[in-house]
């Protein structure tokens, strides 16, 4: 694709789609664009490029003929009067998944998929190419260190690595993202029913991943993880001519707080920690390997890999509590991250704490999907906000159904945020743990405040 456009993002305030702007920006090409609001770091980071719409809201004056290309995002609706005059005047309209594709069209692609993980693997991945300076394009959904905007667009790069989500692409574009991206390599991690909003079954949700691998090009190769029946049952009726590599657990031993990795090359010790951390380090090894990485090479660059920004992410830490985040919030992520902090830890009480945040999360038909997902906690705080039920018109849920639904007696539900935060702080933490794992932020917790607050009581 051509540089040097001018391109007006619709929703320019979406994690990704602020990232590709300023990428965008930083390439060249003239950048405008919009939303009804944006929050940091959104919010911040499109100040520091100059970037963020002078004034919220929608208006189709800034759409005009010398636009080039238009970036919409998932935000956005239909019926947005700059996307209804944007199709008047007849342009090229994108969702941001279109606009990948067609930046890296003759690029080698590797796509990362999957229910859990993707963002993790394909942070490792791209740590891995950075440490041995391998030239690469990408587009990563979480903050890295080292990384200044998580989207790369380049013209010389060989490789693309892209995280491939499968939520919809775009208002007028209702394909899922990884749909769009026709990967040479491809990774899934596992399969467990989400979004359902979009997908209302299990088999439709499935679905979408054998539609994936289907995309990926002739010849090519899918790594996977072989613990997850879902994926399994994909692989084994798949007909395509395309080399399948499944991955599991790889050995290790934890010892002092310290996760070591037991390889033939040799012992390595990690900063990260967690079973399933683990599997999303081997099948990134097996997507490095396909790159042309050496198992060697691989395990001397992810020892110095700290993780993704809110996965398994330290807020703070003394020699007798360690504090996380994690932006675990399906019943699958839930209980991984919940069983690897324990299990890191297992002379430590743990107190986890969950906000049910998302439309899946809040919906009761779905709620019973986290039954016994909280047993390896000590204490499990679960909070919910009825005005985020009413906000996404849903039906209203009560503190009996939600503890109902975790069936466990170490649940305590919270609907005020300052009365669980209140909560949380009489804690006497000495050999205790705390795990924060949300997509949003318990409506304004500031973490690392909470994090200070706590480790200053010791």
């Amino acid at each position: 694709m051509n540089t040097k456009k001018t391109i007006h993002f619709i929703a320019i305030g979406g994690s990704a789609m602020h990232n590709l702007a300023i990428a965008l920006h930083l390439s060249g090409n003239v950048i405008s664009g919009s939303d009804d609001e944006v929050f940091n770091p959104s919010k911040g980071r499109l100040e520091k490029y100059g970037l963020l719409p002078k004034k919220m809201g929608w208006d189709d004056s800034r759409v005009t003929e010398d636009i080039e290309v238009v970036i919409l995002g998932m935000h956005a609706r239909k019926d947005n009067p700059e996307l209804i005059k944007a199709q008047k005047l007849g342009l090229p309209i994108f969702s941001y998944p279109e606009y990948i594709y067609e930046a890296t069209k003759e690029k080698t692609r590797v796509v990362i998929g999957g229910s859990h993980g993707k963002t993790t693997i394909t942070s490792m991945i791209l740590h891995v190419l950075n440490f041995h300076n391998r030239e690469n394009d990408y587009m990563v959904g979480a903050q890295l260190e080292g990384f200044e905007v998580m989207v790369k667009l380049s013209d010389t790069a060989p490789l693309a690595v892209l995280e491939g989500d499968e939520y919809l692409s775009s208002p007028i574009d209702r394909r899922p993202k990884f749909h769009l991206y026709q990967p040479h390599i491809a990774l899934l991690t596992g399969i467990a029913w989400d979004h359902i909003n979009v997908f209302p079954t299990v088999e439709n949700y499935c679905e979408q991943f054998e539609i994936f691998i289907n995309k990926i090009e002739e010849g090519g190769s899918l790594v996977y993880f072989s613990g997850d029946p879902e994926i399994q049952k994909l692989v084994s009726n798949s007909t395509r001519n395309i080399q399948f590599i499944p991955y599991s657990t790889p050995q290790f031993s934890i010892q002092n707080g310290i996760t070591t990795l037991t390889t033939t090359e040799g012992n390595y010790p990690l900063n990260i920690f967690g079973e399933h951390n683990l599997q999303n380090l081997n099948g990134a090894r097996l997507v490095c390997q396909e790159i042309g990485i050496s198992a060697n090479e691989f395990y001397t660059a992810i020892q110095s890999f700290s993780g993704a920004s809110k996965r398994l992410e330290t807020v703070a830490k003394n020699e007798v509590t360690h504090i996380l985040k994690d932006f675990a919030h399906s019943p699958s992520k839930l209980q991984a991250t919940t069983q690897a902090v324990k299990n890191q830890y297992p002379d430590r009480q743990l107190i986890a704490c969950i906000e049910l945040h998302t439309f899946s999360s809040l919906n009761q038909e779905f709620l019973t999907q986290y039954k016994n997902t909280m047993l390896a906690a000590d204490q499990a705080f679960v909070y919910f906000s009825p005005k985020a039920i009413e906000h996404k018109k849903l039906a209203m849920l009560s503190e009996k159904d939600v503890k109902n639904a975790f069936f466990s007696e170490n649940v305590t539900v919270f609907t005020n945020s300052d009365e669980l935060m209140k909560t949380v702080k009489s804690i006497n933490f000495e050999n205790k743990n705390l795990l924060l794992m949300s997509s949003g932020n318990f409506d304004g917790v500031d973490f690392e405040e909470l994090g200070s607050e706590i480790l200053k009581t010791k």
